[in-house]
């Protein structure tokens, strides 16, 4: 329908279009908080180490078996703009910080839900916002009144982070070898600016490959490169290899116009071809002149430059990766060259073995053995496709909580502890800061006990039981540490325990959830065009 007002004498005027549908009010905001709530309560149950997991079926029928909320969201096709807010937190808390996406959820869709039983006792938006963005405040500074510095060569702790994140995964006994693998790689890539550490683990190659077992998942002091060597008389094997990184094609260029050459006798045409093998074999000679055996190519190679490098026993693979070629760069110490008439020694790269194996049904070629390398490679190995997906999720989240510490060396206890501290002081809080914000603030610490409460009930616990019973606990010197143990029932020191986790992934997850949630309560109208027809 189109929507029309009328003027005061009653003549008609169309404002919006036909087919533009319009809702205000109270109407609009329960419409926006619901359809957010409801992304909230499909993440709630996948929450923690007793969480359970979702089977997603997409419209070609792949199945993607998981409890990772990222991935969960990055799956299903979500129509509701409010509820496409939801899948955004997600997915800004993993680009982040790489964990803590079903937390971020979670205490958004509570935010809203607390936030509705405001507006139905006629307390303003306005008020409402204001007020959570204060206990956001107030909740970081809690948080890190309460973090505890690390020293990022405590390679216990660093453990302690990365196992904490795997917990809710299916990745079983398996948690403590990822986990080292995981410290391993991030150490490896770390450098220092200045006076920051900087670890991005996007230098961290991770290949997965079904078959063996999670146990056999390793590091590659180096990297795996998707490729086969190009030719069978190339050697499988280099020792000591000095590698040549080409972004430039071993092929002779065609010309951008069209060209017609006129050849009148048998010997002219010879004399071309000589000409075009000549060129290629130069190349190659280049290449052997600066010492390299093994040759990386960003582009193609011809198939006679194949023969000449064949010939002379280099090891050649061509059309690799940009991505992969930046990394063989900082793994081997090499240098990218465009043009080979500039390859020199100091350009080549350094590896103890670069070698062509078969994994499973594909060969790839391992460039193993690098001295420091910048850049290294993860290989997880499964019986299942499915297993192997989640262990990189799993391999995923532990690499990024480690590289957050290693970046931002501060950790709080888990198992609800953080949230339960924070709720606390924020009750006190509220009472200084008086009025109506008062109550949303109050709202807010109630928001922000979902999370324990959430976690007792994903393992079958009484969830009012275990929260009086952290909050009595947290009332208490000493206490800020408590928090539930999911695999006893009881309310325990976590730090203690082992269960800590990155104050970044917290902060991230606070800020996140009420941004969106406030973003959603604002909206008082929502005006929908049609969608043009097809």
């Amino acid at each position: 329908m189109a929507y029309l007002t009328t003027t005061a004498s009653g003549q008609p005027v169309l404002v919006l279009k036909e087919g533009t549908t319009r809702n205000r009010g109270r109407e609009a905001q329960r419409n926006n908080i619901m359809a957010a709530r409801v992304i909230g309560e499909v993440l709630r149950t996948t929450l923690g180490p007793r969480g359970m997991d979702k089977m997603l079926i997409d419209s070609l029928g792949d199945i993607t078996i998981t409890n990772d909320g990222a991935a969960i969201l990055n799956e299903i096709e979500v129509e509701h703009p409010a509820a496409k807010m939801m899948v955004e937190i997600a997915k800004t808390q993993d680009d982040m910080v790489g964990d803590g996406t079903t937390t971020a959820v979670v205490l958004a869709g509570e935010l809203l839900k607390k936030a509705e039983e405001l507006l139905d006792q006629n307390i303003h938006p306005t008020i409402i916002v204001s007020g959570y963005r204060k206990a956001a405040q107030k909740a970081m500074e809690t948080i890190n009144n309460i973090a505890i510095e690390v020293d990022i060569d405590d390679r216990a702790t660093l453990k302690k982070v990365a196992v904490t994140s795997m917990a809710s995964k299916a990745v079983g006994p398996a948690k403590d070898h990822l986990a080292d693998i995981a410290i391993d790689a991030v150490r490896k890539v770390a450098e220092k600016r200045g006076d920051k550490w900087v670890a991005d683990i996007d230098n961290v190659q991770v290949t997965k490959k079904t078959g063996k077992s999670l146990f056999e998942s390793q590091l590659i002091q180096g990297l795996v490169i998707d490729k086969e060597v190009v030719h069978t008389g190339m050697p499988k094997n280099v020792e000591r290899a000095k590698i040549a990184l080409i972004d430039s094609a071993l092929e002779i260029e065609k010309t951008e116009i069209s060209a017609e050459i006129r050849i009148r006798d048998p010997n002219q045409m010879k004399a071309f071809l000589d000409q075009e093998n000549k060129m290629l074999q130069e190349m190659v000679e280049k290449i052997k002149a600066s010492g390299a055996n093994v040759v990386f190519c960003q582009k193609g190679i011809d198939d006679m430059a194949q023969h000449f490098l064949a010939k002379e026993g280099i090891m050649a693979a061509r059309r690799v990766k940009q991505s992969d070629m930046e990394k063989l760069a900082r793994a081997t110490g090499g240098r990218i060259v465009s043009n080979l008439t500039d390859l020199r020694a100091q350009d080549l790269g350094v590896a103890g073995l670069v070698e062509e194996r078969k994994l499973g049904e594909d060969k790839m070629i391992f460039v193993e053995k690098c001295k420091d390398p910048r850049s290294v490679a993860i290989i997880i190995r499964a019986g299942l496709e499915r297993m192997v997906d989640e262990a990189e999720r799993a391999m995923t989240d532990a690499l990024s909580v480690v590289s957050d510490v290693i970046e931002n060396n501060k950790i709080v206890a888990g198992g609800g502890a953080v949230e339960v501290e924070v709720a606390k002081e924020l009750r006190n809080y509220a009472t200084d800061v008086g009025g109506r914000e008062q109550l949303a603030i109050e709202s807010f610490a109630d928001a922000i006990e979902i999370i324990p409460k959430t976690l007792a009930e994903n393992a079958g616990l009484e969830p009012i039981d275990i929260l009086v019973e952290l909050r009595a606990s947290h009332g208490k010197p000493d206490g800020q540490y408590k928090g539930v143990n999911l695999f006893t029932g009881k309310v325990e020191n976590m730090r203690d325990k082992g269960v800590v986790e990155p104050v970044i992934v917290k902060e991230q997850a606070i800020k996140s959830a009420t941004e969106s949630a406030t973003m959603i309560i604002r909206i008082d109208d929502v005006i929908a065009s049609t969608k043009p027809k097809e």
